[in-house]
């Protein structure tokens, strides 16, 4: 008479339900765990042969799986093939994490099987749920499992596969503020030679040479050697440059293959801040797998295309089918449509950004140009510069090389990654901190013959101004940027508190991250009494104070905080936070997000000593003392702004060179800064600079820049 036993296993599920949900690795790659007990398996017992297996699956452990499995299924199942059933069929569903719940026992004789509930959660499909069983066998007194790929799910019984057609969505755009393109759709044409059906060999490397720029001889090397019926790549241009292009590119002997691709705008302008897109990386396919993209899918590596991935890609649809062990259709489980991405507008204007570049050249430096009013950045360059679009050209791998071998670090993006000192830019900070603690009013005299023995003599230190400055007052100190006043004013703040100077550096910013979110930036560093102490093991010094009151010392800020810095000073002493992107499109059943302006701080100024720094500023680039006076006449756009010539490591390399400032001065409405590094004095290199970024911002014709910069000797 047969016998079956239905009973709720109150034991199996107790023990099972604290680890039922499952974060499956949807890769082949090992996965690490945190060592779990294995459990005790009683092989007397069929619900504790089957608790221990589906406990196994729940931990991804599938070699234990595999030693439950019955001896005659092990004899003709490696183990390697087993695991591989299982990961096969979650990288196809794109499935994220498993939910197993058992349900119920039933035992019949030398058979067993335990009904369980699972739940698979997918990054395409959503969640896929069905009822499956786990059978079991009795063999020579021990209870094993008889395992079949209906196991793992119960459509894949006798064969079956999934399989997925995936539906993927147009790539969204990447606009400028007024919405000029930076980075949108293109066609790539790949431009290659078929050696067997050329007619005229030098009519054709004369005519490659001109499209693509290189030399017949190193054209004639790609191919030479080739099967002569193959399509030999040469390179890979634009679809508006093959069309450009279309008489040259009709010799016999040319072909030409095109595929949808991206184009970055203007040869890639504000390459650091778009970025680029390429293949998946292999050590992240496991990841993006997980996110129900496909292995041959284009991602965002850096810049705005990384940062921008989840909105700009949209999301794949697809249809989830079954087939047979033939491969034949079977039936279809599920449908999702696509959802087109988002386009991203950015704070950037376009045209203004492509001048900034041009104008720092291949320069070592930087340029940003912010809103003082919201910190929205229109402006960032970084030099020396790349063309970005070579990362997605496939036929550019030398061009890509010599860019990562670059002693210049054309990648780095200087301006949010250059970490220097500040050199007399500082002196604003100093300025601000002598007139709130110290007894320092703007008309506070000071003397400079030329030098300061504030230290003693052995430690004396000079000013820029080799003949002095003679009696001088704290605002003029400013205006000239006269170091003798700010090392007598370092040395006074030191005396009444050494962490004064350094709180204040924090307080505007400075050595510390701006809190930019859409790239990655470095803090830097303002020093301080613990720092020191923790760094060093030794005390802070006064001489620590008296360098670090000219921006020198352990100092070491970025271009940006320099320029949130002066973009407070302008609006009247609020520190916003940078941001880079404007807007995000709307999409599907996404509202468009628009960014606001978020105010993080306040600077620790009153208003009048704040108007007494901005009168100064201004009497920079106007008075007949100012350090960068003769680098404005004549502009008529009023600037304010400070110059800075800081030290750079080495005996021999020359200063970097600074000018922050903002315009118009009467109505600020852009904070700039300038750096380039290794360039001399900041009123003969970056100032000059800065006055082409405001000439080209207002549509003025370029002042030119000096001709022979490190022979005019101005300032600090």
């Amino acid at each position: 008479m047969k016998k079956v036993h239905f009973l709720l296993l109150i034991v199996l599920i107790t023990a099972f339900l604290p680890s039922c949900s499952s974060q499956n690795n949807p890769t082949n790659e090992p996965v690490s765990h945190t060592p779990t007990a294995v459990p005790t398996v009683n092989t007397s017992a069929p619900e504790s042969v089957g608790r221990a297996f589906l406990e196994a699956w729940n931990e991804n452990n599938y070699a234990q799986m595999y030693k439950l499995l019955s001896p005659a299924l092990r004899n003709g199942l490696n183990v390697e093939d087993f695991e591989q059933a299982y990961q096969l069929a979650i990288n196809t569903t794109t499935t994220i994490s498993t939910t197993i719940a058992p349900e119920q026992l039933g035992v019949e004789s030398k058979n067993a099987w335990i009904d369980f509930h699972e739940t698979w959660e997918t990054a395409l499909f959503g969640t896929l749920e069905s009822r499956n069983r786990l059978n079991l066998i009795k063999d020579d007194g021990q209870w094993w499992v008889d395992w079949h790929r209906g196991t793992i799910w119960p459509d894949l019984a006798g064969g079956n596969t999934f399989a997925v057609e995936y539906q993927t969505p147009p790539r969204a755009n990447i606009y400028d503020r007024h919405g000029a393109g930076l980075a949108i759709p293109s066609t790539i044409v790949t431009v290659g030679v078929i050696p067997q059906e050329i007619q005229d060999e030098m009519a054709l490397l004369n005519a490659l040479s001109q499209v693509l720029g290189a030399t017949p001889e190193e054209i004639q090397a790609q191919y030479s050697g080739q099967p002569s019926n193959w399509f030999i790549p040469i390179a890979d241009i634009s679809g508006e440059e093959s069309l450009a292009y279309e008489t040259l590119l009709s010799q016999p002997g040319i072909e030409r293959r095109e595929r949808p691709g991206r184009l970055y705008t203007y040869d890639g302008v504000g390459a650091h801040v778009i970025g680029w897109v390429s293949p998946i990386p292999a050590e992240e396919l496991g990841e993006y797998r997980r996110r129900g993209y496909r292995d041959d899918a284009w991602v965002g590596i850096s810049g705005l295309e990384a940062w921008g991935e989840s909105f700009l890609a949209g999301k794949n649809g697809g249809r989830l089918y079954l087939i047979g062990s033939d491969g034949s259709y079977v039936k279809g489980l599920v449908e999702r449509q696509p959802e087109r991405g988002r386009a991203i507008f950015t704070t950037l204007d376009r045209d203004l950004q492509q001048q900034a570049e041009q104008i720092l050249g291949n320069q070592r430096g930087a340029i940003v140009a912010m809103d003082t009013n919201s910190g929205a950045i229109l402006a960032m360059a970084s030099g020396p510069g790349f063309d970005n679009n070579i990362f997605i050209r496939p036929t550019d791998e030398w061009l890509r090389q010599a860019i990562l071998n670059d002693p210049n670090r054309p990648l780095l993006n200087r301006a949010t990654q250059g970490i220097y000192p500040c050199g007399s830019v500082f002196k604003i900070i100093t300025m601000a901190a002598g007139l709130e603690t110290s007894e320092v009013v703007a008309n506070s005299s000071f003397y400079c013959p030329g030098y300061w023995d504030g230290l003693g003599a052995v430690n004396r230190k000079a000013c820029w101004l080799e003949t002095g400055h003679g009696d001088i007052t704290l605002k003029d100190g400013l205006i000239a940027s006269c170091d003798i006043v700010f090392y007598e004013l370092g040395y006074r703040l030191d005396g009444l508190d050494p962490d004064i100077l350094p709180t204040y550096g924090t307080a505007f910013g400075i050595g510390e991250n701006t809190e930019l979110q859409e790239l990655p930036e470095e803090a830097g560093l303002m020093p301080d009494p613990t720092w020191k102490q923790e760094t060093y093991l030794e005390n802070w010094a006064t001489g620590d104070t008296v360098n670090l009151a000219i921006g020198q010392g352990f100092l070491l800020t970025t271009p940006l905080q320099v320029a949130r810095m002066v973009a407070a000073v302008a609006n009247g002493g609020t520190l916003y936070r940078p941001y880079l992107v404007e807007r995000i499109a709307e999409g599907n059943a996404d509202p468009e997000q628009i960014t606001q302006p978020q105010a993080k701080a306040g600077l620790p100024i009153s208003e009048a000593n704040l108007e007494t720094i901005k009168d100064a500023l201004l009497g920079v680039t106007t008075r007949t003392n100012g350090t960068a006076t003769y680098r404005f006449q004549g502009l008529n756009i009023p600037v304010a702004g400070k110059t800075g010539t800081a030290q750079a490591p080495g005996e021999t390399a020359l200063p970097h060179s600074w000018f922050a400032g903002y315009f118009p001065a009467d109505k600020p409405e852009i904070a700039m800064v300038v750096l380039v590094e290794n360039a001399g004095e900041g009123s003969t290199v970056a100032a000059p600079m800065f006055r082409q970024v405001v000439e080209a911002y207002y549509g003025l014709p370029l002042t030119p820049l000096p001709e022979n910069p490190d022979l005019v000797s101005a300032e600090d």
